[in-house]
């Protein structure tokens, strides 16, 4: 005995939620990877060193070497950003292995409050991996309200495994590079007073 087929309209529509189900999990799941794209391409760069990424470090080295390196520091301000921001000095020789500390001096010149982020870079980049910091301030929001000002201190050391390294153990200079961008994804418009619970004191960094 013949049984009647299935309604057609019925059969397409559930062919079209499947599909429909289906898209939306490929969408939910491209969205995913681009927002873990960044973490993961940071966490490469920090193992490798590559681009010039330094290392983060808990504590100073245990091992001293008698050689010197010197540190250049430089800075930039990119961007519509109103502030003045350098080093407290140009230059640092200090032994390999051993700690030094820098402070960073940021002023805004404008007329309203702003809000910085900063990035920074080694080079050369294969001194990135063995160029180990304690204590920064990159990749945090920083506000400024006009005319205030705020030290910066960067707690760093060269690891002595760089003399162990056949293509880094010949560099006797390294740049540590920090630029400043405006913050433009909305976070700069919130109210100053607001934005001030959480940064950094004047005269603190931050990690």
């Amino acid at each position: 005995m013949m049984h009647p087929s299935a309604d057609p309209g019925r059969r397409n529509s559930r062919a079209n939620a499947r599909v429909a189900l289906s898209l939306a999990i490929l969408v939910a799941g491209m969205v995913a990877m681009a927002y873990a794209a960044v973490p993961l391409y940071r966490l490469f760069c920090q193992v490798t060193g590559y681009g010039g990424t330094t290392q983060r470090a808990e504590a100073a080295s245990d091992t001293v070497l008698d050689r010197t390196i010197t540190i250049r520091f430089d800075a930039n301000v990119a961007g519509s950003l109103p502030w003045s921001f350098g080093p407290e000095r140009r230059t640092m020789t200090l032994r390999i292995g051993e700690t030094g500390q820098v402070a960073y001096h940021a002023r805004n010149l404008g007329a309203a409050p702003t809000v910085g982020t900063s990035t920074f870079n080694v080079s050369p980049p294969a001194a990135g991996i063995y160029f180990n910091k304690i204590e920064c301030f990159c990749f945090t929001e920083q506000p400024l309200a006009p005319g205030e000002d705020v030290d910066m201190p960067v707690v760093f050391f060269v690891d002595p495994a760089i003399v162990e390294d056949k293509n880094a153990r010949g560099i006797g200079e390294i740049t540590l590079s920090y630029t400043f961008y405006p913050v433009t994804d909305g976070s700069a418009d919130r109210p100053y007073a607001a934005a001030s619970d959480d940064r950094a004191a004047p005269g603190t960094g931050r990690l």
